[in-house]
This record gives C-alpha cells, sequence and structure tokens, in this order.
C-alpha cells in the first residue's frame, strides 16, 4: 500500500500531478482544490494518498491532507460513488462544508458536484450521516474540528469508538479551552475528559 509521497512535482494537469520520487515518477489523480494547493512544477511536494486496485487498473488518488483522505475513503464507501466522483464533490466542497452539507441534508450543495445526480446527493447525505465528524443535533449542528490536531484528535476519539457528534463536541469544546494552536497529545487527553463528562 502506498500511503504517503514526498517528492518533485514533474507536471500537472486538470485533475493529475506526477511526482518524482527518487527516480520513480508516481501519476496521481487529485481534487482541483489539491491541485491549487500543491504548487508550481519543479517544486517539493508531499501528498497523502490511497490506492484503488481494481481488474483493470491501480490507480493512485493523492490529497493535501488527512481530512481530505477520510473523506474520500467515506464517499467512496457509498455505492456509486467511484474515486473520481469523490474527487469531483472533493473539488467543490472542503471537508468541512462536506461534514456540513451532510449533517444539514443539504443535497442540493452535494449535487453541485459534476456526476453527481440528486439520487447519488441524496444516497450520500444519508449513509454519510454517522461517518463524517459534523452531525445535525436537534436541528442544529455541532461543527467539525477546525484543522490540523484537531482532525487528528477527532479521528483518535473515533477510534476509541466515540460517536461522530460526541467526538466533535468534545474535540471542539476542548480546542476552544486550549487555542487554535494546541497539540495533539493535550487536545486528546482534555477532550477524553470531556467526552467522558
Amino acid at each position: 500500500m502506498i500511503a504517503r509521497l514526498k517528492g518533485t512535482l514533474l507536471e500537472s494537469s486538470a485533475d493529475t500531478a506526477v511526482v518524482d520520487v527518487d527516480g520513480v515518477a508516481y501519476l496521481v489523480l487529485l481534487s482541483g482544490r489539491t491541485l491549487g494547493a500543491i504548487g508550481s512544477v519543479g517544486g517539493e511536494v508531499t501528498l497523502l494518498t490511497e490506492l484503488q486496485v481494481r481488474e483493470d487498473a491501480w490507480t493512485l488518488f493523492g490529497f493535501g491532507s488527512a481530512a481530505e483522505r477520510d473523506c474520500f475513503r467515506a464517499l467512496t464507501s457509498v455505492q456509486g460513488v467511484g474515486g473520481r466522483v469523490a474527487l469531483a464533490i472533493l473539488s467543490v466542497l472542503s471537508p468541512d462544508e462536506l461534514s456540513r452539507a451532510v449533517a444539514q441534508d443539504d443535497k442540493a450543495m452535494i449535487g453541485r458536484a459534476s456526476g453527481v445526480g440528486p439520487k447519488l446527493a441524496a444516497r450520500i447525505a444519508n449513509e454519510l450521516q454517522d461517518k463524517l465528524g459534523a452531525v445535525a443535533v436537534g436541528g442544529g449542528t455541532v461543527a467539525a474540528p477546525r484543522a490540523g490536531a484537531a482532525l487528528d484528535a477527532l479521528s483518535a476519539l473515533a477510534n476509541l469508538g466515540f460517536k461522530p457528534a460526541e467526538a466533535s463536541a468534545a474535540v471542539n469544546a476542548a480546542q476552544d479551552e486550549l487555542g487554535s494552536d494546541a497539540g495533539l497529545d493535550a487536545l486528546v487527553r482534555l477532550a477524553l475528559r470531556k467526552a467522558a463528562r
């Protein structure tokens, strides 16, 4: 499994990049958002990756953040959403925006992506309710944690068995108390204490 690439950006196009890693060039499919953020040809680039193996092809998808990769994994778990459709959605919506759209059952927002019709948008909104970080609670929304360590803390709590709404509320409360530049260890410890209350 290829989990990460770090190398020189050799070329990029509308939805792909070629990254040279010690003489081996990898063709990686990327969202428009990630393509816009990786910089210019010749520069150093680091991408998190997801390898999809099918009978007829091995396809490597790249991401600028763990949140984007996690959303891609969630999206491709939905029947009818392949890797390219997931990238189209992530080109239109950031991970936070996708979480909010799912939490608010905003099918129109999800349907803005190329290749996503009303039925598929409804299926995505329905099936991802329990998989993404922001979950509707009593008509309101618990916002997904904002970035960096908060996303990793949310993942840690989810891996410990907390429901997305509980994990998101605890991490947000911990981040509000500690500040946006809090370290992962401190954030997880305080979020666990808040979730246990």
